[in-house]
């Protein structure tokens, strides 16, 4: 018995051995979060024993990935031909990435510049030394990269349909996912329905059946901050509509009354005018026949 376990603490000790004369290790962050619109930084830094003691002085290539280890997108690549020089970027998505370790001290880092939603994934580091080809590792793990973002007002509007009647509509943005609430015209507190989001960062909330004039505020909160929209809501009545139509009716009438009586007041002066131009040279032809006639008389 005692054999049979001598033999078998002798095969754990050589696999260990084994192991630490040609390992790799690669220390990564687990969890890292950014804030939407600014720069996140991606640690990664690795170390390897080797019976032969290489190093990586003939160069190195530094890769990044996104999604799955080994086979998913790559976002970053770049390539060194010796430890001295420095890493030409082969592949950069939107020029989003930035290599920010030094090779020499084994420091892969990297940065990602204007952090949108779609940045929010699992990025995996790789080296490969060119050296050897059997140099090669990646984090199978990974480092989940999380996007926070004070919250912002996407849309606050009102509408109107049969089932909802008069209703206010506000959706936000945010991460964490922001908690919204209405304020009425009366500054009292509404409880609001709550609809499916269109994206997992986004809530949206409605008011139903506005019975109240004035002004409807929409306030958006999470851990980052506070925000806030409105909204100005008037319902007219039948009533309401109905001595408008009455005013402008009115209104219209008595602007075709006026223009008829201008039209007529014209027409009466200028009737006049014509008169006058008419009876005058008829006096004036009666004059001289009568001044021809005293001629002759004498």
């Amino acid at each position: 018995m005692r054999v049979l376990l001598l033999l078998f603490a002798g095969c754990l000790c050589f696999q260990c051995i084994n192991a630490a004369g040609n390992s790799w290790v690669l220390q990564v962050s687990k969890d890292v979060t950014g804030e939407i619109g600014k720069t996140v930084s991606l640690p990664c830094l690795f170390s390897y024993h080797h019976h032969l003691h290489k190093s990586h002085d003939s160069g190195l290539t530094v890769i990044w990935r996104i999604k799955h280890p080994y086979n998913g997108t790559v976002v970053f690549k770049c390539v060194s031909d010796s430890s001295g020089d420095p890493c030409k970027t082969t592949i950069n998505y939107k020029n989003k990435f930035r290599l920010i370790g030094n090779l020499h001290n084994n420091n892969i880092s990297i940065s990602i510049d204007n952090l949108t939603w779609e940045d929010s994934n699992r990025y995996y580091c790789r080296v490969e030394l060119s050296s050897d080809r059997h140099d090669k590792y990646e984090t199978k793990s990974g480092t989940l990269l999380h996007i926070s973002a004070p919250p912002r007002i996407v849309n606050i509007s009102v509408a109107f349909d049969k089932s909802r009647g008069y209703h206010a509509v506000c959706t936000a943005e945010g991460e964490p996912i922001p908690t919204l609430v209405w304020t009425d015209p009366m500054n009292t507190h509404e409880v609001p329905l709550l609809t499916s989001p269109i994206l997992k960062h986004q809530r949206t909330s409605e008011l139903h059946h506005l019975r109240n004039d004035g002004k409807y505020t929409c306030v958006a909160t999470n851990s980052h901050g506070r925000v806030e929209g409105s909204v100005y809501f008037f319902k007219y009545t039948a009533e309401g509509s109905g001595r408008i139509s009455y005013i402008i009716l009115c209104a219209a009438l008595g602007a075709k009354l006026l223009l008829m009586f201008l039209m007529f007041g014209a027409v009466s002066y200028y009737s006049r005018d014509s008169t006058r131009s008419i009876t005058t040279p008829s006096r004036n032809t009666q004059e001289s026949t009568y001044e021809n006639y005293n001629q002759r008389s004498q």
